[in-house]
């Protein structure tokens, strides 16, 4: 089978793709001279100079930026034709199931990593730029405020220019701004920042959105829950890691520079991702649609050419033509949105803070990320444990049950200082039950909206729910820019409430996934219409 199907438009596209990576790479490398200079200085570069090669590098990035979005731009047919493709919802996984896994596994762990890294990179930056507790702030802010935009505008983004296409841009541009790391003036640091947040953000739910639709019913459940898990706790345990050992040799400029190498990874790869079979049907590339499938080891057969009746509207397949109307996927729009909002504020609030909450009961920034990196380690058979619940127990159930498991964590941080409580005040009980809780909510909730919407909105309404899982840590940045902190306990007992919301909206108005086709929600509005069209004509 060709390698050609979904991945460029033609050979002069996939050149300009390749192209704009080396440019960017390079760019990025133009940089590296700066950084190399506070070699005597503990690299503090604040107040240096910006030199030539530096502003040369900042060209070369966007140039490549623009060169990689012109090289992935897709193919579209003006006939949309939707003939033959409906792949069988119980295919077995193959290789390729298996290599796409990984690659978007590879993909979370980078998205999760960025976000994750500002709560270790602040207090150095805060010294090196002699900046306010409110000043500070302003880095979080401009890089969740990023990644907020991002996961609405690449959410939007996939629906139109693929699912594939939207993730390499979104790590081009996660790729360019290491350049951070280099910056000598806090200001550069803010725009670099924000400019992450956006191809951080456009990563995530396309991501789950792209998965959902390769992935064959039966196993689509634990194969979300699994990526999702891996690419959360490892993020979590990758940055920590990291920090511990690289911050007392380079200072915290390097958490931004190792944006490089890592996002490289991704793209180096990325010939082993393949786009979404669902998409390409909608866009009218019917027969890339089956070459795509073939690698997935499902080989298509013709539909009858007879229209079923209503009982058998199941075989339909046109997820392009069937208008989505909002009234029907309100009530769960709603509550996962109360859901993000929430863990964002855990994951992006509280969990940032922690680092600092650490260090002013007299921990060591080594220590705390020492902290942070076990905490993780225990969180890993989460993984297991969630991705066997999504998939075997129930859907809804498995996520109320991971937004309750946060709601404990949030609850210890309240008591730790209760004095009949004392085995709360180790840090790493309820630091792991946060882990845990977000890990595991982080890990269900994207995979969980990507299978409640149609193909044809999939990308925008995940993209919907990722962005509000940022905007509750952007509300917590405001609150710092403000200097309205409260204390971490009382910030966590205020989200407990948030959370236990959400868990009470989400009981009444979720529905359960488990073992659903993804057609179904089309086929269900399709009978519909027909059952209405039947009664009209009996009239």
């Amino acid at each position: 089978m060709r390698e050609k199907a979904s991945l460029f438009s033609s050979r002069r596209h996939a050149f300009w793709f390749w192209a704009g990576c080396v440019a960017v790479t390079v760019g990025v490398m133009l940089h590296l001279p700066m950084f190399l200079m506070g070699i005597k200085t503990h690299f503090v570069l604040a107040g240096m100079p910006m030199g030539n090669g530096m502003k040369i590098g900042m060209g070369l990035i966007v140039a490549g930026t623009f060169a990689t979005a012109y090289g992935l731009m897709p193919r579209r047919k003006s006939k949309v034709t939707y003939e033959e493709i409906a792949p069988p919802e119980d295919a077995p996984l193959n290789k390729a199931h298996w290599t796409q896994m990984l690659v978007l596994a590879v993909a979370l762990i980078i998205d999760v990593m960025k976000p994750v890294t500002l709560g270790f990179v602040i207090p150095g930056m805060r010294a090196e730029y002699h900046l306010t507790f409110a000043h500070v702030e302003l880095l979080p802010f401009a890089g969740l405020l990023g990644t907020t935009i991002g996961s609405f505008l690449w959410g939007a983004l996939s629906d139109y220019y693929g699912r594939r296409a939207s993730i390499l841009l979104a790590a081009v541009v996660f790729m360019g701004t290491a350049i951070c790391g280099a910056m000598p003036a806090f200001s550069w640091n803010i725009a670099m920042c924000f400019m992450m947040g956006i191809g951080a953000g456009g990563m995530l739910p396309v991501t789950y959105a792209l998965l959902a639709e390769i992935m064959p019913t039966r196993h689509r459940g634990w194969c979300l829950v699994l990526v999702g898990g891996v690419g959360t706790v490892g993020g979590y345990f990758a940055t920590s890691l990291l920090s511990a050992w690289l911050q007392p040799y380079f200072g915290w400029r390097i958490m931004w520079l190792i944006d490089l190498p890592t996002a490289l990874v991704l793209i180096l790869v990325s010939p082993k991702l393949q786009e979404s079979a669902r998409f390409l049907q909608a866009m009218g590339r019917t027969d890339e649609a089956k070459e795509t499938l073939a690698r997935f080891g499902i080989v298509l057969e013709k539909l009858p050419s007879a229209v079923p009746e209503p009982e058998d509207v199941s075989l339909l397949v046109q997820p392009a033509a069937t208008p989505v109307k909002m009234k029907e996927v309100l009530g769960v729009t709603a509550a996962l949105t109360l859901a993000a909002l929430a863990w964002g504020f855990v994951n992006f609030g509280v969990m940032l803070w922690l680092p600092g909450s650490l260090m002013a009961e007299g921990r060591s920034m080594g220590a705390a990320s020492q902290i942070i990196a076990r905490s993780s380690l225990i969180a890993i058979p989460t993984i297991a444990l969630a991705t066997w619940l999504y998939s075997v127990w129930s859907t809804k159930r498995a996520l109320l049950a991971s937004i309750g498991v946060t709601t404990l964590g949030l609850v210890a941080i309240l008591l730790r200082d209760n004095e009949a409580l004392r085995f709360l005040s180790d840090p790493i009980i309820p630091v792991s039950l946060l882990v845990i809780g977000t890990s595991a909510v982080i890990s269900m909730l994207l995979p969980y909206a990507a299978e409640c919407y149609p193909v044809r909105v999939r990308g925008r309404a995940t993209g919907w729910v990722a962005g509000f899982s940022k905007a509750g840590g952007v509300s917590a940045q405001v609150l710092g820019m403000l200097a309205l902190v409260p204390a971490l306990g009382v910030a966590a007992g205020i989200v407990a409430v948030l959370a236990v919301l959400s868990m009470v909206m989400i009981a009444v108005t979720g529905l359960d996934t488990r073992g659903r086709d993804l057609r179904e929600l089309e086929a269900s509005k399709l009978a519909a219409e027909v059952a209405e069209g039947s009664a009209l004509v009996t009239e």
